[in-house]
């Protein structure tokens, strides 16, 4: 009995200091390990920063943009976004004049100048149009060919159809034109369901007089473009003839017809004579 005691216990013995040995190696392996991510971190080179102003909580379209929901935070200098907002006099230059939101805009987000309208300004449609751009409102029905939901900010193509010199027609004239309001609502971030009373969209003033001339004249109708589809169209034209697919007609040959000259007294005349190669 002395000896199995005893046996046991030398076996317990060694697997006590077996543990501990092992326990030793690991907590050595993770120290050095340690050591080494902290010299790594200690040898790389700080990020250089700069401070750029966020939303402090969520903002809604509209809403005006004061002192309270703007924090700044450090952000990395070689990743700053586009015409951010770095200092509370850039943002709000003009007490009692606060800038509002053009579209919503998320908690730390950067407050951008293309997401804000400028100070004292509300968030109308002229808030919106870019720079050199004129709004003009399309007026829409069933017909127009739009449906579905909708938003400003939504690219289209515009089609005039009417009379032409050889009957009805259809014609391109305008590709990938930017909505900037339905029915008179210029919220980014609101879908619109159902077919809209109008469309409000941007265009240069040649653009625009091209749209009026055309909405006097006949009939607009509108096409979605796909969000990834940056082709821009060029004018074309569809009538009853391509749409069936009839040939073009031919313009009607005219008889060749000769004739010289000759005098006659006081008169020159001219006397058929038949035609030669």
């Amino acid at each position: 009995m002395r000896v199995t005691q005893l046996a046991v216990l030398g076996i317990g013995v060694a697997l006590a200091g077996f543990g501990v040995y092992m326990a030793q190696s690991y907590v050595a392996q993770t120290q050095a390990a340690i050591a080494a991510a902290q010299a790594q971190r200690d040898n790389q080179p700080a990020i250089e920063t700069r401070e750029v102003l966020v939303a402090a909580r969520a903002l809604r379209f509209g809403e005006p943009i004061t002192e309270d929901v703007v924090r700044a935070v450090p952000w990395p200098a070689d990743a700053l976004p586009p015409d951010v907002f770095q200092d509370m006099a850039a943002l709000l230059p003009v007490a009692g004049r606060p800038r509002v939101a053009l579209r919503a805009i998320e908690p730390m987000e950067p407050l951008m100048r293309v997401k804000v309208s400028e100070p004292g300004q509300s968030a109308g449609i002229a808030a919106t149009l870019s720079p050199g751009m004129r709004a003009f409102t399309i007026r829409i029905d069933s017909s127009s060919g739009i449906s579905g939901s909708l938003r400003p900010s939504n690219l289209v193509d515009i089609y005039w159809t009417g009379r032409g010199r050889d009957g009805e027609v259809t014609r391109l004239i305008g590709s990938n034109v930017r909505i900037i309001a339905l029915d008179e609502n210029a919220d980014q971030d609101r879908d619109f369901t159902g077919v809209p009373r109008s469309v409000t969209i941007e265009g240069t003033p040649e653009k625009v007089a091209t749209l009026a001339q055309g909405q006097s004249t006949g009939r607009l109708s509108l096409s979605l473009v796909g969000l990834d589809d940056a082709s821009d169209l060029s004018t074309f034209e569809v009538d009853r003839r391509s749409l069936l697919g009839f040939a073009p007609e031919a313009a009607p040959t005219q008889e060749e017809r000769c004739s010289i000259r000759t005098r006659r007294g006081n008169e020159v005349v001219l006397i058929e004579i038949p035609c030669t190669n």
